[in-house]
Parts: C-alpha cells; structure tokens; sequence
C-alpha cells in the first residue's frame, strides 16, 4: 500500500512546479548583446554604437501593470531604433495597454511587423500540442489590430511588413524588410525579394516566427540581422533555459538568443508574455533585448 505521503509528492512537485512558472511571468530581464557589423567610421562622432532594441510577444492583457512598467522602463535606455516582432495582444481590450507600454518607446525611430496573435484571439487548447510542436488552428476571431497599427504609424515607426524601408537612426542608414507571419503561412517573399540597398549601413529582417523558408531567404539577399520572436523561447525548458520545442521549424538551439544563421546573424527573442490560455514559463523568464550595432576593427 502507497503511503499517502509519497502519494502526494507528484502532486506537490507539479503544484511547485507551476507555482515558479506563473511567479517567472513578471521576472522582466534585459539581454544585451553587440555586434560589430558598421564599416570604420558609420558612427557620428562621439557614438560607440547604434544601439537597437527589439521588444516582441508582450501579449498583453489589461490589468498587467508590471509588465507595461518594465516596458516603460526601457527608454531609459535611450535606443536609437526600436523593433518590435509582433504578437502584442492576448486580449481585444489590451490595445490601449499596448500603447502604454510602448508609449516613451513610440516617439523613437521604429519599425515593426505583427503575429497571428495580434490578428486573432487566443484560445484554449490541448497544452501537449504544443509540447508535440504542433501547429495549432488560429481562432479567426479578430482583434482590433488595425487601431494598433495605426496609433504606431502615427507615432512615426514604420510597417515593415511586406514593405522595404530605408531611413537613418542616429546617422546609420538602414535598409528593413519585413514579412508577415510565417507561422500560419502568412508570408510572401516574392513581394519584398532582393538584395537591401547596397547604399544602407545597415540591413535588417524582420519577421514573427522563425521559419527557415523565409530565412533563408533572406540570408540568400545577404541580410546583416534578422529579428524573429514568436518561440518564447521554449517557454517550458530544462534548466539552463535548453528549449524542448520551438513551436517553428527553426532548431531548439535557436530557439533563443543571438546566433549565426548561414552569413546572416539572427536574434530570436523570448519574448515579454504568453498567451492568457498558458500563463506559465519555467526556466524561460521574459525578456527584451537591447543589441549593440558596433564598428568593425
């Protein structure tokens, strides 16, 4: 006969376990990185860097105060350029919260594409789907996306997507090309196809989900950066933030972080939220990232 000690002890292990998980979703965290990807002499006199933060899957909900303070919080960071990857909403009455949060963040250089998530509204589903990887059936119940979309555009950052921009941020001439997400087959590279300005200091692609198709490419255009969100980076992981799955075809240990991608360097962000319908991460907190643009030596 089991002990009802022993019995317990899954249950309580699972109890912890999820107790850390829900505890992690406002452990906000900055991950800095630098690359040295400027020819001698870009930068303006004085300047070490551009200095680009990427801000991806807040998945916002109204009520989540911390998570638009530590946004907030970011300007003081005084980016040149801010990029954001999509998947803002988790709810149809987060908008006004979404900009919020990025409220400070708007009025600088910017540039974005959305998510699924910012289309259609989360729902409940099987969670060993996606620990199976599966690809799950949007809800196609719309969200207002199109109010949000057009509260960034008259703040000033540009839609990338689908779309090949050119502007300067502190002096460095960019060269942006996004797509819209990859993850439910949403993307067109044939629109936006070709080598960026080779006039550009600076190219970068954009994207929600990293998706070798698309990927590759851009790495085939001769991209500089590419900047993906979408995983959560891993979301559920071993210790040591190692993903199980990515919930794209990109691999596990991509799933988050800076990395080569062929000649082409990728960041995958893990990602500020989570869907309302799976409020947990273990050995995965949120996190933004601030990457350092230096000159070559």
């Amino acid at each position: 006969m089991i002990k009802p000690s022993y019995a317990l002890a899954p249950l309580v292990a699972v109890a912890a376990g999820l107790a850390y998980g829900v505890r992690e979703l406002n452990n906000f965290r900055l991950t800095t990185y630098e690359l040295p990807l400027l020819e001698p002499g870009t930068l303006r006199r004085g300047a070490d860097s551009l200095d680009i933060l990427h801000v991806a899957d807040l998945h916002m909900i109204p009520g989540q105060r911390q998570k638009v303070d530590f946004v907030r919080s970011l300007n003081e960071l005084n980016p040149d350029l801010v990029i954001n990857t999509g998947d803002n909403l988790s709810d149809e009455r987060a908008v006004p919260w979404v900009l919020d949060a990025l409220g400070p963040l708007l009025e600088r250089p910017g540039a974005f594409v959305f998510g699924t998530n910012d289309y259609w509204a989360p729902r409940p589903v099987n969670p060993l789907k996606y620990l199976f990887d599966s690809k799950r059936t949007p809800s196609y119940v719309d969200l207002p996306w199109q109010g949000m979309r057009a509260a960034f555009v008259e703040h000033g950052w540009q839609d990338a997507t689908h779309a090949r921009l050119e502007f300067r941020a502190s002096g460095v001439r960019l060269a942006i090309t996004g797509v819209d997400d990859p993850h439910h087959d949403l993307d067109d590279y044939s629109q936006v196809a070709g080598s960026p300005n080779p006039d550009a200091d600076l190219s970068l692609a954009l994207l929600h989900a990293p998706y070798r198709r698309p990927l590759d490419a851009f790495e085939a255009d001769c991209y500089d950066l590419a900047l993906a969100g979408h995983t959560h980076g891993g979301q559920i992981c071993l210790p040591g933030e190692r993903a199980l799955v990515t919930n794209a075809d990109i691999d596990r240990r991509r799933a988050s972080g800076l990395h080569r991608y062929g000649r082409m360097w990728l960041e995958v962000s893990n990602g500020l939220g989570t869907s309302k319908y799976a409020p947990v991460r273990i050995f995965c907190p949120p996190s933004a990232a601030l990457i350092h643009i230096t000159e070559r030596h």
